[in-house]
Order: C-alpha cells, then sequence, then structure tokens
C-alpha cells in the first residue's frame, strides 16, 4: 500500500475518509462509519473505547488510523484537539460522573440530554462552514418554490422547516410520502430542494435530491457524515453530527442549523 501523508485539516481527514471507505474490508469499514458519525468522540476518547464503540479490536482502530495516513492514534486524535480545543467543553467527564450515580430517574436522563445537547451544538459551531452556508442560503433564497424532504429521524427537521418558511411566507412544498406517492413531477424549473437524512438513510430522500440535481436544480443537503449517499454531484451538503446518549440522539444541533437556515433565507428574500 502506497504511503499517504496525514491530513492537515478536518477537510482533508472527510476528504480522504469519503476516498478510502468505499474499499475497506468489513472491520475497517466498521471503524470508518463509527469515526465518521462520531468526529467529536476523537478527541475526548481512548483507542479502546473507540475501538469498542465500533465493535471491533483496537488494532483493527489502529490499522484504520494507518490507512488514514496517521502514525496512531494518538497523531489522529491530536488533529482533532488541535481542530476543537477553543470551544471543546469537558461533557465526557460530566456525562461519566452522572452514569457511576445512576442515569435511570427522569432529572438524571435530562442532565444527560442537556449536556449531550450541548455538546452537539459545540461541534457544529465549530465544524459548519461559513461559506457552504452562505452559498446554501443564497441558492434557497431565489428558489421559486423550495422543496423538503425528510423521513424518520428526519422527518420532524423537514416539517419544522415547512412550518418555518410558511410563517415567513417563503412558498414551499413537504414531501411526506404520505401514500407511499412520489411527488417528484412537482419538481419545476427556478425551484430548489433540501433534502434531510442521517443514517439509516431514506432512499426516497436521496432519489428526491438526485432528480432535481439532475435537472440542475439547486440542492441544499442536511446530513450527518461524509459517507452520506447525498454527497453526490449536484448536491450541496451540511453535515451535522448529534452526540448520543444510550444510542438516543436528540435532535439540538440539526435543529438550530434548520432554523438558521429557515431565518437566513426569510431575511434575504425580504431583502430583495
Amino acid at each position: 500500500m502506497t504511503a499517504r501523508l496525514a491530513p492537515k485539516n478536518i477537510d482533508e481527514f472527510n476528504a480522504r475518509l469519503k476516498d478510502v471507505s468505499q474499499d475497506l474490508p468489513k472491520r475497517m469499514k466498521q471503524c470508518a462509519t463509527y469515526v465518521a458519525e462520531n468526529t467529536e468522540r476523537i478527541a475526548v476518547s481512548t483507542v479502546a473505547e473507540m475501538a469498542s464503540a465500533a465493535g471491533v479490536q483496537p488494532s483493527a482502530m489502529m490499522r484504520f488510523c494507518s490507512v488514514m495516513g496517521f502514525a496512531g492514534f494518538s497523531e489522529m486524535q491530536k488533529l482533532f484537539r488541535t481542530a476543537y480545543s477553543p470551544g471543546l467543553p469537558d461533557y465526557t467527564t460530566r456525562l461519566a460522573n452522572l452514569r457511576e450515580r445512576g442515569a435511570d430517574s427522569p432529572a438524571s436522563l435530562l442532565a444527560e440530554f442537556v449536556d449531550a445537547g450541548r455538546m452537539s451544538l459545540e461541534n457544529l459551531a465549530n465544524v459548519v462552514d461559513p461559506r457552504v452556508l452562505d452559498e446554501a442560503v443564497v441558492s434557497l433564497s431565489g428558489a421559486q418554490m423550495i422543496h423538503v424532504v425528510g423521513f424518520r429521524r428526519a422527518f420532524p427537521v423537514a416539517t419544522y422547516l415547512t412550518y418555518a418558511f410558511e410563517k415567513m411566507e417563503v412558498p414551499c412544498m413537504l414531501h411526506e410520502g404520505t401514500g407511499k406517492l412520489d411527488h417528484r413531477h412537482a419538481l419545476r424549473g427556478g425551484d430548489a430542494v433540501i433534502a434531510i437524512s442521517f443514517a439509516p438513510y431514506s432512499q426516497e430522500t436521496v432519489d428526491l435530491a438526485q432528480a432535481a440535481a439532475d435537472r440542475g436544480l439547486p440542492v441544499v443537503a442536511i446530513t450527518d457524515t461524509v459517507m452520506s449517499p447525498l454527497h453526490i454531484p449536484g448536491v450541496r451538503p451540511i453535515s451535522v453530527s448529534e452526540v448520543d446518549f444510550g444510542s438516543f440522539r436528540a435532535l439540538s444541533a440539526t435543529l438550530s442549523l434548520a432554523i438558521t437556515i429557515a431565518v437566513a433565507v426569510g431575511s434575504r428574500r425580504v431583502e430583495k
């Protein structure tokens, strides 16, 4: 295998991850998938903790680091600690303390999810590219109609966006899939699409995004990782990750991103 230089920043890391993930064997692909979905864990976890969460041996996680171009896990961790150190709160310690005391009461669960939400929001503020966000708002604000699609966990975000657009008198259409009806025929020239999907991804969402992109319409995707099927030509993806507790993920960061897009689009349309 040809030696690779280690990624110098998070953008290079994400590009490398997307590049290598297609041809990895099963255990290595488990590492790639877990890392892609939990980048906020890298800076605060040991290699044993990351491997256990990914369902692999530590040696597999170390091999994954090597494939990514790092000398070891500590070098990969250093990249994320350097990138996130200005705003990374030590919520992991607080969560660990709560678990030791037993987080089975409603009050303890609330504290867990509040801390997870804070961590998700800190991560969002650190990783969203302002340029990409600006370009997304510009492409959406000029649309005659904004089509919004999202199913399962993404459905509350899609309905919230539609509600916000309606209140700001921005023409929009929610593709909710009632009766398994396919509304791709509603796409018109001058329209735009917001496609929202997280793992496990909704094929209906990907199909609508692909159909719109094939017609040359602006498509903005709200998704989770660089391995998302919404990373396709013609689609402008914005990645957002949610810190989980007990395998449950709230939508704190995702809804914050959604209302940001809605208000920014509404404001720009008023200015125009």
